[in-house]
């Protein structure tokens, strides 16, 4: 993807996938550094708490939706589970995650592979957990995305959902809507050398469900026990539920 090219549509829209995946394969080689400095080391913390929602449930097959390079079913090997798989969109985003597999001698104990989230390269009931980390902004159809996961969740099984949200306390509210829609994009174009890129972060984040929105389209894609928990003053939120036995 280059400056040319137009930022894929902020909320649900034909179309979207294709863009989306372009523009990840052009960010790619700066996303982990990006990630790091735009969350100031904070989105760690983040994916810290989505693992610790399945401690007790101890899942032994584990796929992560949207995985990017792979940070989060990285992380999930803390469970220690048989099978953690990784799917994305993204070629270039997978191959990163690839080096660091490697890098880290992981390469089998977790498997990343190209996938839609929309149409997930799995049979039914094939996994006790599913993870997906900053991606379901990313879904053309979010309901379709969602219906997916439950698909391929075994009875019984855990859905967590970290997303960005919108603080609402101020001056939390007026600080962080100064950095998302002026700092961040000027910094992400700046090191990824994409116009678009870090603009359609916070404009994705403005078009997504508010939080009670989104329990609703996880309750009527068929979860249950469903649940939300604001991170960091509300700047991003942890949402749980699971597949009904």
């Amino acid at each position: 993807m280059t400056d040319s090219h137009r930022a894929p549509p902020a909320g649900q829209a034909p179309g979207k996938k294709e863009a989306v995946e372009a523009m990840f394969d052009d960010i790619a080689p700066r996303y982990d550094l990006l990630n790091r400095l735009l969350s100031l080391g904070i989105d760690q913390s983040w994916r810290d708490e989505a693992i610790r929602q399945l401690e007790d449930v101890r899942p032994n097959r584990i796929l992560d939706v949207a995985t990017g390079t792979g940070d989060l079913a990285i992380k999930a090997l803390e469970l220690q589970p048989e099978k953690v798989v990784g799917v994305d969109i993204s070629e270039a985003m997978l191959a990163r995650g690839r080096e660091k597999l490697d890098r880290m001698g992981l390469s089998d104990r977790v498997t990343l592979q190209r996938g839609d989230a929309e149409k997930l390269p799995f049979s039914d009931a094939q996994f006790d957990a599913v993870l997906v980390a900053f991606g379901v902004r990313n879904f053309e159809n979010l309901r379709l995305g969602l219906e997916e996961i439950h698909r391929v969740l075994r009875a019984g099984g855990s859905l967590v959902v970290l997303e960005f949200s919108h603080p609402t306390a101020f001056p939390v509210k007026q600080a962080y809507g100064l950095y998302a829609h002026f700092v961040l994009p000027a910094i992400g174009r700046w090191l990824s050398k994409n116009r678009s890129a870090y603009a359609y972060l916070p404009a994705s984040v403005d078009a997504f469900p508010s939080s009670e929105a989104f329990r609703e389209e996880l309750r009527a894609a068929g979860f249950v026990d469903v649940g939300s928990k604001p991170l960091t003053f509300g700047v991003a939120s942890l949402y749980t539920g699971k597949k009904p036995l």
